[in-house]
């Protein structure tokens, strides 16, 4: 017996080739008319003779159709239509539409019929059967030829009330709560909130292991899910629930539920897809003069606010302009579909455009909407299982798309969670701060969160002193969400002990904590009156020593970049002992974003540093290689900053030459020390023809 995968691979071989959806564009007049005529003659020749097991009068109807189109080519093809047609006319260009389109049609009949005819019913004659079981296995092929699907008449009933239900949502009505009891309890027989959750996390499985091949579709099984969801709360209440989190070690790291759901956020949807601002799915990807795409309503709401620098970079702008990108607004097109996202409707101009399912998604929405105004009610005044229950809910809700994110906010959730972020639970607090980092990922959010009273400090405590190594990363993580917002930058660094455990944790975090730690310290970093908080609270240190991790090292070689900028900041980093060096190690092997980011560090810190850090970072070993290799083989921005770099070499070289110290510094020892002379005798020929970067 073949197994799953042999027949998993023959039936890929099977499966129909490009030229079934593509239209031959290379193809026109003669050689059109030849390649249909050749693919028509084909179907008839090969299968004309055939015996299908199955559809037969309609193969054999299609045969007989395509017969007459055989003739209708030949005629064509003899009477040179092709070459006679003139290129102007419009009734010719419309035929020639026509044939391509026919093109499509005869090659997927091609593979209807090749279907038809491979397939067959079970080989009676080459099986050694007694009588009696050939007689009852022909008795069975013909009850089964006439046979008829059979639909309960409870089972239909039952989908014709779920469907009233999604009407009913749809209209902005909640149905009868008596209703939802007897449908759910009664005829579904599901009578306890376990019951609810297996029901939702099933359902929830066979929209993502069954992509785009649901009956029926997604959607529809999303609003199921959401009436389930809302009917859990509603009949069971918070019973039972609450118990099953408890956390035995709160300070020991593990992959608990929130950590894996608020992973989904970020890596379920690819990286280069994400708005650098929002931190969400891009709907109109532009690029920005520095080569950065953003999505186009955070870049021109950022432009607008007055903003000239890059919000990734901190580069200037060379300009306001904003150009479509469309090749990357394709490729998110495509994963959405692929990924059976409902967002095409994102994409399009009108709502008639979107998915043809946008009803029972909708009634989703509205039956979420409703299922919050209970969990909000629960974390208003329920018990505190109740209540870290509904911080669960609430975050698993805004896990996933804006429409979540906006009612649930709108709905009045934040001052609960945040009240919840100071409890002595280690689940509630962990449950509140990732709810309030999904919902901080909306933009419109992060002005309801900044403004809610001794919100931002309590975010703040969680991060330097959270009940679990979860909450204290998600923390990190919620304040570089909201220092995506210029203003906001200042007003996070000055609260107390923010920067130090910002600093904190990117020493001493996971991996994926520092990368929270790093990202938020950079957004602060792009402010410039945040300079002396970041070198007061240990800011310029850590990031110094986190130029050795390689998963953050480029965002540190950004922010210390950025830092530097100022003779303050400049100043601090150049006593740093370790900077030059790993500033130099990442222009060794760092990426090409990190190698640009080191390289203007170390130019900013020649300009500004001082004269004794300009001293050190002109005779670091081997820095003229690699500015000679960054000029060749850098970002355009990097090779301007190596060749700008690269003329301060020259100008301390003349000096030397002028005073006849030329070549070496003695040392201590009356020996040469040819750092200098030696690293810059290449780099001489260079920088003379840099200036036209």
């Amino acid at each position: 017996m073949a197994s799953a995968a042999i027949f998993s691979s023959l039936r890929r071989r099977r499966s129909p080739s490009l030229e079934a959806f593509l239209a031959p564009v290379d193809l026109s007049g003669v050689a059109l008319v030849q390649t249909l005529a050749s693919i028509s003659t084909e179907i008839v020749s090969c299968f004309s003779g055939v015996r299908f097991s199955f559809q037969r009068r309609n193969a054999r109807s299609l045969i007989r159709k395509i017969e007459i189109f055989v003739v209708l080519f030949e005629f064509l093809s003899d009477s040179n239509w092709g070459s006679r047609r003139s290129s102007d006319n419009s009734s010719s260009s419309t035929a020639l539409l026509c044939l391509k389109e026919l093109y499509l049609l005869l090659y997927r009949s091609k593979i209807l019929v090749d279907y038809c005819a491979q397939s067959n019913v079970f080989p009676v004659n080459d099986l050694d059967l007694s009588d009696d079981i050939r007689e009852q296995i022909e008795l069975l092929q013909k009850q089964s030829r006439k046979s008829r699907l059979y639909i309960d008449k409870n089972d239909e009933s039952l989908r014709e009330t779920f469907y009233s239900f999604l009407d009913r949502f749809q209209n902005g009505e909640i149905p009868n709560p008596v209703d939802l009891r007897s449908f759910f309890v009664e005829k579904l027989m599901i009578k306890d909130p376990k019951s609810c959750r297996n029901e939702i996390e099933f359902l929830e499985e066979q929209i993502v292991n069954h992509d785009g091949d649901l009956e029926p579709t997604g959607s529809v099984i999303n609003g199921f899910v959401a009436i389930t969801r809302y009917c859990r709360f509603l009949i069971f209440g918070f019973e039972e629930d609450g118990l099953e989190w408890r956390i035995e070690n709160p300070k020991k790291p593990r992959k608990g539920f929130v950590a894996q759901e608020i992973g989904d956020t970020f890596i379920t949807v690819p990286k280069d897809f994400v708005c650098p601002i929002s931190l969400d799915l891009m709907t109109d990807p532009v690029i920005i003069s520095t080569g950065q795409t953003y999505d186009r309503s955070s870049i021109a709401r950022w432009i607008e606010e007055g903003h000239c620098t890059c919000p990734k970079t901190g580069q200037m702008l060379m300009d306001s302009r904003i150009v479509p990108n469309r090749a990357l607004k394709n490729l998110i097109v495509q994963w959405c579909v692929a990924s059976g996202i409902s967002c095409e409707s994102e994409f399009t101009d009108s709502p008639s455009e979107g998915f043809a399912s946008a009803l029972p998604t909708k009634a989703a929405v509205e039956a979420n909407k409703a299922t919050v105004s209970i969990l909000i009610q629960y974390l208003a005044d329920g018990s505190e299982a109740a209540q870290t229950v509904a911080a669960r809910e609430i975050r698993l809700l805004a896990k996933t798309g804006k429409e979540n994110r906006a009612f649930i906010a709108e709905a009045g959730a934040i001052p609960h969670l945040r009240r919840l972020l100071k409890s002595e639970s280690a689940v509630a607090q962990e449950n509140s701060v990732t709810a309030m980092l999904n919902l901080s990922i909306y933009e419109k959010n992060k002005s309801l969160i900044m403004e809610e009273d001794d919100c931002l400090e309590s975010i703040v405590s969680v991060l330097v002193s959270g009940l679990t190594v979860e909450a204290q990363e998600n923390a990190a993580a919620t304040l570089f969400s909201l220092s995506a917002v210029h203003e906001y930058k200042k007003r996070i660094a000055i609260v107390d002990q923010c920067v130090e455990a910002l600093a904190l944790l990117l020493q001493n975090g996971t991996s994926r904590g520092k990368k929270d730690a790093v990202t938020a310290l950079y957004n602060l970093s792009t402010h410039p009156d945040n300079c002396s908080r970041m070198i007061e609270g240990g800011g310029v240190s850590s990031l110094v020593g986190a130029l050795k991790n390689e998963g953050v090292a480029e965002e540190a070689a950004g922010a210390l970049a950025l830092l530097v900028r100022q003779s303050l900041g400049a100043e601090a980093i150049g006593k740093e002992d370790s900077a030059v060096a790993g500033l130099m190690g990442m222009m060794r092997c760092g990426t090409p974003r990190g190698k640009e980011n080191a390289v203007a560090a170390l130019l900013e810190l020649c300009r500004s540093g001082g004269a004794a850090v300009a001293e050190k970072v002109l005779r670091a070993p081997a820095i003229a290689g690699l500015l000679q290799t960054l000029l060749f083989t850098g970002t355009k921005r990097a090779r301007r900053k190596a060749a700008s770099l690269a003329r301060v070499f020259q100008r301390r070289e003349n000096a030397a030459m002028r005073s006849g110290v030329y070549g070496f510094v003695g040392n201590a020892n009356g020996d040469r020390d040819g750092g200098f002379a030696n690293d810059v005798s290449v780099p001489i020929s260079i920088s003379i023809s840099v200036p036209v970067l």
